[in-house]
């Protein structure tokens, strides 16, 4: 049994919400985002809530409903107040700017990197170093960050590199200089 799939989502003012089919699109100010039911889910909208339930006879389907349930509730969510994703640049030297939707990082290479942002996710950089990624997408939001993580990712003995805001890099002891 699914205790997520069976709590309801709520809709929140502003955000418009059509259900065509297997098809669910929700609408609101911070962008549109739609998403395809899987078989087995079910999704109908009762009294100003999303109601997921699903079939009984159809193996993996309680998994699916909570999935479903907890990515129309992002949508909703994402559509109606965005979701921000922080990352910190750090090194000496090391430095982010935004210029567009183009994110240039300069990260100890011979040459900055440039990244070109995916339509739906704004960047925005604080003091050099912190970057602010704002969007209405969830898993988007995830899959740049990540992306932006990996062109250097934090090391364990200057922990020099690109970071989330609140990781925490366990760091490791250098070399012993003259120990005998």
């Amino acid at each position: 049994m699914s205790r997520v799939g069976k709590v309801p989502v709520k809709i929140l003012p502003g955000v418009k919400v059509e259900i065509k089919g297997k098809q669910v699109k929700v609408e609101g100010p911070k962008g549109k985002l739609s998403h395809e039911v899987p078989h087995g889910v079910d999704v109908k909208m009762e009294n100003g809530a999303i109601l997921v339930a699903r079939d009984e006879n159809v193996g993996n389907a309680g998994a699916l409903q909570g999935l479903t349930r907890t990515l129309i509730n992002n949508m909703v969510h994402g559509t109606h107040t965005g979701f921000t994703r922080e990352l910190d640049v750090v090194g000496v030297g090391y430095r982010a700017a935004v210029k567009g939707t183009t994110l240039t990082l300069t990260v100890g290479y011979s040459h900055p990197i440039d990244y070109q942002m995916p339509a739906g996710i704004t960047a925005k950089v604080e003091n050099n170093t912190h970057i602010v990624l704002n969007g209405a997408d969830k898993v988007l939001i995830g899959m740049v960050a990540a992306k932006i993580r990996s062109f250097k990712k934090p090391e364990p003995y200057q922990g020099k590199g690109i970071k989330y805001t609140n990781e925490t890099i366990i760091r490791k002891q250098g070399k012993a200089a003259g120990a005998k």
